[in-house]
């Protein structure tokens, strides 16, 4: 039997309850579903998207005219529509908006889906679809999109109802945030967004019990226990951090602990940023293209602490071969990912903030110093080894480039890489102090990326400096958003390497096709006159003595800027592990090689 209690409780929900529908229905108007959408869009905080309109999409459009407080980025392809949601959300933690029509267009947002699924970035795509009469009857540009999609997608929708767009749309944006981000689909048949129904700005968000995220658990005190006990243990640990540190905006709490326990830390390629390389505990990036003391590192390890991360295929190298002495303490918001590389002796399924902030409080106050010194005199060698390498002094370097850029900048620049040669050496050689300042392709390795996401980061961060750095193969991907960004008066700093190859495929046929340079040769244009038909500046440095001088006169010019630098045409990234090879199996720079 309920106590008296429990009922009073009971009867004063159901009161609210009414006087909630009351006030609703005073509130309600009627809306045709693309107002719907709009006003839904607002409500979430939206005030800049990136589309393309079309036919299925087209009524969205004509209603989007009267919501002033939605700015629209007229994209000059879909794709980059999905790179500009992708890159403001990365630099502003919000969620990224784009937006196609049906068929080509939803299909033109499939790759930068995919990129975001890869790297957990929360973004909407919303497309429009045939009217619900037509649906799979093969109609003009109608595409299955949620079929293409639910691959790399969290979730997708596909709106049956105009009585249930609001909700959706409000969900869609709660799954895209919630526990592991990730981009939500939605797709809107033409005759919904042209349909009307009753709509109250007052009404309940995210109502849809069905595709409710699990709540992501606190750390377990018996794991923080353990782990702690793990720590107190080592002898030889290392913090491996990922990109999920800096999903969590866990900076702080990652120095700390560092700083507490004195273990030396290491950041994978999304990893970048999310702790101070100038940091005395600093030392790089792990795996394909990691400094071999950093991989000689892991390879004598006897704990990993792994925090927001994935242990890559292009990080762990041969997995059974990787860190061998080691245990792994395991941190990640996804129980999925646990053990799913290498199995973990303490998993943590938690937010890598929390989690952190736990293990600070568990852990005793330790000293690597032994350990820490044996990495730096390793990494003094190597450093030795490399400046002993006669190399060509008067082309523009990669390193040269990127100490330009930082220099220039003070450091503060936001750089926004591209996929290839440009990507691994700005990796490793640009130095890291600016929180969440690296942003480019990791999972999926995107090429045609960087020029549309430095777009989203620049309108995100408009008082950022942003740079841009590309080769001249992914460059030419994406080119056409140079338009876009003349139109919007968008200012980003391009840098290309422009090496006349596609840079990091011609490696690979270097050392593992004998020099089979088969259709890696690729020309461009004149990147001077590209950018004045475009009404921006441009500028072609191929003497390693103007490179300074060049970056800081685009710091120094107003509007975006592509300076062509012409580097040797068969320069490799520096060292290199085979695929399938151990971490610990590098392939080095020698003299000989640098002379061939």
């Amino acid at each position: 039997m309920q106590s008296t209690a429990t009922i009073s409780q009971m009867a004063e929900e159901a009161r609210n309850a009414t006087a909630h529908h009351v006030h609703e229905a005073r509130d309600a108007r009627e809306l045709t579903g693309s107002q719907i959408l709009c006003e839904a869009l607002i409500r979430e905080g939206v005030d800049l998207m990136y589309g393309y309109p079309g036919g299925a999409i087209m009524p969205f459009y004509d209603a989007l005219t009267s919501y002033p407080a939605l700015h629209h980025v007229l994209v000059r392809h879909e794709q980059a529509a999905a790179h500009a949601a992708d890159g403001y959300a990365r630099a502003t933690g919000k969620v990224g908006v784009c937006v196609a029509t049906s068929g080509p267009g939803a299909t033109n947002l499939v790759t930068g889906l995919a990129t975001a699924f890869m790297d957990s970035t929360p973004i909407i795509a919303i497309t429009g679809q045939v009217a619900r009469p037509f649906i799979g009857r093969d109609a003009f540009q109608e595409t299955d999109i949620l079929g293409v999609t639910q691959p790399i997608t969290k979730h997708n929708f596909l709106v049956k109802r105009i009585e249930d767009l609001a909700e959706i749309i409000h969900e869609a944006f709660r799954l895209a945030r919630g526990g592991r981000p990730g981009p939500v689909l939605i797709d809107v048949p033409k005759d919904v967004q042209n349909a009307k129904t009753l709509y109250s700005a007052s009404a309940p968000i995210s109502s849809i019990e069905h595709y409710r995220v699990t709540r992501v658990p606190h750390p377990s005190a018996t794991a923080i226990e353990k782990a702690a006990h793990l720590i107190g243990e080592a002898r030889q640990p290392l913090i491996m951090c990922g990109h999920g540190v800096i999903l969590s905006n866990a900076y702080a709490e990652l120095q700390a602990f560092a700083g507490k326990t004195r273990i030396p830390v290491i950041t994978t390629l999304l990893g970048l940023s999310a702790f101070p390389e100038t940091h005395p505990l600093a030392i790089g990036m792990p795996g394909m293209h990691g400094p071999a003391h950093v991989n000689r590192a892991i390879g004598q390890a006897d704990l990993i602490i792994g925090v927001g991360l994935r242990f890559d295929d292009r990080v762990t190298g041969k997995v059974s071969e990787f860190a061998p002495h080691a245990r792994f303490i395991h941190i990640d918001i996804d129980a999925s990912e646990m053990h799913k590389v290498k199995r973990a002796a303490v998993p943590i399924v938690a937010d890598a903030k929390a989690a952190l902030t736990a293990l600070l409080d568990a852990v005793a106050t330790g000293n690597h110093d032994q350990w820490l010194n044996e990495i730096r005199s390793w990494e003094a060698q190597a450093t030795e080894r490399g400046a002993s390498i006669e190399r060509n002094l008067e082309c523009p370097d990669p390193i040269c480039i990127l100490e330009a850029i930082r220099a220039e900048t003070g450091g503060d620049a936001i750089i926004v890489t591209d996929v290839g040669q440009h990507q691994m050496w700005t990796a490793r050689h640009y130095t890291w102090t600016r929180p969440n300042s690296h942003i480019t392709s990791g999972g999926l390795g995107t090429m045609g990326f960087a020029l549309p996401a430095a777009m989203g980061v620049k309108m995100g961060l408009p008082d950022a400096t942003v740079w841009v750095v590309a080769g001249d193969g992914g460059i030419q991907m994406n080119i056409q958003e140079l338009a876009t960004l003349k139109q919007q008066g968008i200012t980003v700093k391009v840098a290309i390497m422009n090496n006349g190859f596609l840079g990091m495929v011609r490696q690979w046929q270097h050392f593992f096709h004998n020099h089979n340079y088969s259709e890696t040769p690729i020309t461009g244009p004149d990147y001077v006159k590209l950018a004045d038909a475009y009404g921006l500046t441009g500028m072609q440095i191929t003497r390693r003595a103007d490179v300074q001088a060049a970056v800081r006169k685009a710091m120094q010019t107003g509007g975006t800027v592509i300076i062509d630098f012409v580097i040797e045409s068969e320069a490799n990234v520096y060292p290199m592990v085979a695929p399938g090879s151990a971490i610990t199996n590098m392939i080095e720079e020698t003299a000989w090689e640098s002379e061939d």
